[in-house]
């Protein structure tokens, strides 16, 4: 492995003076609230059935309480790697700089790009998609079925991997809040933020009303009520933890999207890791209050029943009419969605930097680097990921949750937290404006518990074979690119000694 002689230090500058500039527009108020826009969309409203089902009764909240110790540990190493690194582009910026800027690292690099273009758009699709079917208990017609067909992709060794694709009124729905969205960005992040803060408010205002009226209501022993067995520790126990695990990860993700932006920030050195620990502190902090006040309302077992008003579609809305009537139920569902509008605003806005910074950078389209001449962001990336994140409006979303959370540990947690160690022992005098607390052990624990959850469910296979027939087609594709531009590995050996 080659192994740069020193990692970009904190102050250099973001990119040679030719190239353009990012503005470093965005405060920290911005940052928390774009970061809190993202892990509070439209999932933890429409996940908590799922949660309760995979462990079979209010010890789910385990899921949530250990969800939000594995965010904090992952995301104390984007904090100091942010920190670190404040560069367009966030992860792929500290992947080539770890593993090597003209070595390995620029395939590392190059696989966190290929794997962001299948699974940016498509967790901004479960935004699109999920705000769809929350619209769909005021507008039942949403949910009318155009056209519908299961496609199933043979395994290797067994089995396969089965995507239903489905047509109705709720995905043109879906479709045009992703173009919304687009409408919005597209301006200078100064006004973004402003946008940002507006949005967090909504969010924060549909979450206080839903607490305080879960909390004022609340029944400890509807609460509470575990069925025999719950915290038995058998092999059910641990794969339903590992299914609740799953979902809550889903819910929290978002922590990081700050480090995207990382060259639009000011003061990123204190900025970045600030945004991302007072998140994951607040979120977490709301997601356990507001789904146990939940659960003192709506009995648990309800949440599993099926229909078009149950509470396993709409919770909250089955919640809120319960204790203030219809009026409450159809106002707390447009509240959703204008939180899930947020969350897919915030998405749409840090994914976008991504494939601009590898283009700078070579590894990716050039047509990726432009910036608007006026408003001076990536016009042309972003573009391009809204419109293809409309393509995957077109699939189910509980099909996508379970492959975006393997592809993403894989591809990026896992090599971003075996990073950090590698850059602590080779290269402790990094500038390290911020330093991991109780260093090295959220980065062990973050490790575990990701693997955990990777493999501690029925049928994880055909995720991991997913995340993995991505990555071949990645190295595949990389090698086929460097060979034609005489790139690592391919290089002359007196360029290499060069580089």
């Amino acid at each position: 492995m080659e192994r740069p002689a020193n990692p970009v230090p904190v102050n250099a500058p973001a990119e040679p003076a030719a190239r353009p500039h990012l503005e470093r527009g965005m405060g920290l108020g911005g940052a928390v609230a774009l970061n809190m826009l993202d892990m509070i969309g439209v999932g933890p409203f429409i996940t908590i059935p799922l949660i309760v089902a995979a462990m079979g009764g209010p010890q789910a909240m385990l899921g949530w309480i250990l969800g939000a110790l594995l965010a904090l540990c992952d995301g104390l190493v984007s904090a100091e790697l942010g920190a670190s690194m404040p560069r367009a582009g966030g992860p792929y910026e500290y992947l080539k700089q770890i593993y090597g800027a003209s070595g390995l690292g620029r395939l590392v690099s190059f696989l966190f790009i290929w794997q962001l273009s299948f699974s940016a758009p498509l967790s901004i699709a479960t935004g699109c998609i999920g705000l769809a079917d929350y619209a769909s208990y005021l507008f039942p017609p949403l949910r009318r079925v155009w056209f519908q067909h299961t496609f199933a992709l043979p395994l290797p060794l067994g089995g396969a991997i089965h995507a239903h694709l489905a047509v109705t009124a709720g995905t043109l729905a879906a479709i045009g809040v992703c173009g919304l969205a687009m409408l919005l960005l597209y301006r200078n992040i100064s006004g973004v933020g402003r946008v940002t803060q507006f949005l967090c408010g909504g969010v924060l205002l549909t979450v206080a009303w839903i607490v305080f009226a879960g909390v004022t209501h609340f029944d400890a022993h509807r609460a509470f009520s575990f069925p025999p067995g719950a915290f038995r520790f058998s092999s059910g126990f641990f794969l339903g933890l590992g299914g609740a695990l799953l979902i809550s990860i889903y819910d929290y993700w978002g922590y990081y999207n700050i480090c995207y932006l990382g060259g639009e920030v000011r003061d990123p050195e204190r900025n970045i890791p600030r945004a991302v620990i007072y998140s994951i502190l607040a979120v977490a902090a709301i997601y356990i209050v507001m789904n146990i006040s939940l659960l003192g309302v709506v009995p648990w077992r309800e949440m599993l029943s099926g229909g078009r008003a149950s509470a396993q579609l709409s919770v909250v809305s089955v919640m809120m009419q319960r204790i203030y009537g219809s009026w409450a139920a159809d106002a707390v569902t447009l509240l959703i969605i204008w939180t899930a509008f947020g969350s897919i605003f915030s998405l749409l806005l840090g994914y976008s930097r991504v494939p601009y910074a590898a283009a700078l950078d070579g590894n990716f389209f050039k047509s990726f680097q432009r910036l608007h001449p006026r408003h001076k962001f990536p016009h042309v990336s972003l573009v391009a990921m809204g419109l293809t994140a409309m393509a995957f409006c077109f699939f189910q979303l509980a099909q996508v949750i379970a492959a975006l959370v393997v592809i993403r540990v894989l591809l990026q947690f896992s090599l971003q937290q075996f990073g950090l160690l590698w850059l602590r022992w080779k290269h402790p005098e990094t500038p390290r404006p911020f330093r991991m607390w109780l260093y090295p052990i959220p980065v062990v624990v973050a490790i575990v518990g990701f693997l955990y959850v990777v493999v501690s469910r029925h049928a994880f296979g055909q995720q991991l074979f997913l995340a993995i027939a991505i990555a071949a087609a990645g190295v595949v594709l990389y090698l086929w690119r460097a060979a034609r531009r005489r790139e690592w590995p391919f290089a002359a050996p007196a360029a290499a000694d060069r580089a």
